[in-house]
């Protein structure tokens, strides 16, 4: 099956990650390596799938340690018209309803729209310019030259054209995974509309020359949209797995195994807000590369 992508991005100022550009939309269409086809800017240039090779790392989980899941970042966006299908397959993979895709090893997913599609005619109700962000750090520290949708990251290490099963299963079983850590979160609300996480544990691997960023994502499950203007005109789009917010609990650097970390996050929440929705994860992410070195769901109270 071939799969067709709905528009890649010239990013025009790839030196910063805030800024760039939006360009405008060629009428041709030029094929990538593995075969997808993408649209291109009236730049030219190609976006070229899974150029980085996997790259070790130190933190490796060991022989007899538990190994942990591995996280596929989606950037998606309702105003792209085969971002439903990747849509689609992030959702299966989050719910666990993956038996005809035969996936061997634990993932954590989290869908990340962007705004950059939003001017062909249909707004996203997700897309924040911070995902933008986000994706364009990507593209540096993945060496691209273009932005597109839909694309997965795994790992933070690879990246490929997020419609395309095949291509994002074999990049989640052959992506490194790492020691799960015994970091606990404590979780409330301080207010009605704010909810509060605390961290405080051993991370269980060393970090040693290098910094590590502790994130945590607060996602929400179940949306259902008519889409009634764009490419998508007409359909009902259905996402799991949105980031509603992401935050830095803290950075480390040159730590032992056995170091407790700690750090505290607060997320502004929506009205609708509710726990049975929502859901949270914890990644590690180097802060040179974004390479990540672990995740992990973080369970929410049930009176919250």
């Amino acid at each position: 099956m071939s799969w067709l992508c709905c528009c890649s991005k010239r990013d025009k100022n790839l030196g910063g990650i805030g800024g760039g550009g939006e360009g405008t939309e060629a009428e041709n269409s030029r094929a990538a390596g593995n075969g997808a086809k993408v649209h291109t800017t009236s730049e030219g240039g190609e976006t070229v799938l899974n150029q980085k090779p996997p790259v070790a790392s130190a933190s490796k989980a060991g022989k007899g340690s538990a190994q942990g899941a591995v996280l596929i970042e989606l950037f998606t966006s309702q105003g792209c018209s085969t971002s439903p299908s990747a849509d689609l397959l992030i959702s299966k993979l989050g719910r666990g309803d993956t038996q005809e895709l035969e996936v061997e090893v634990p993932v954590i997913v989290l869908a990340f729209h962007v705004e950059f599609w939003d001017y062909l005619g249909w707004k996203d109700p997700f897309a924040s310019s911070l995902w933008t962000v986000r994706q364009r750090a990507y593209s540096q520290a993945l060496e691209q030259d273009s932005i597109y949708t839909p694309q997965v990251v795994v790992q933070g290490r690879e990246q490929c054209l997020g419609s395309d099963a095949d291509a994002v299963l074999n990049l989640a079983r052959s992506a490194p995974r790492f020691t799960v850590t015994d970091i606990q979160a404590t979780v409330f609300k301080p207010s009605e509309s704010t909810l509060q996480v605390s961290l405080s544990g051993p991370l269980k691997f060393k970090v040693d020359g290098y910094t590590l960023d502790v994130f945590v994502a607060l996602y929400e499950n179940g949306h259902v949209t008519d889409c009634v203007k764009g490419e998508n005109k007409g359909r009902v789009l259905t996402n799991d797995f949105v980031v509603k917010g992401l935050e830095k609990a803290c950075t480390v650097r040159d730590i032992s195994a056995r170091k407790t970390v700690t750090g505290k996050v607060t997320f502004n929440l929506w009205e609708g807000f509710s726990r049975n929705k929502c859901g949270l994860v914890m990644f590690f992410q180097k802060t040179s590369s974004m390479e990540i070195q672990g995740a992990q769901n973080l369970t929410l109270p049930e009176n919250i």
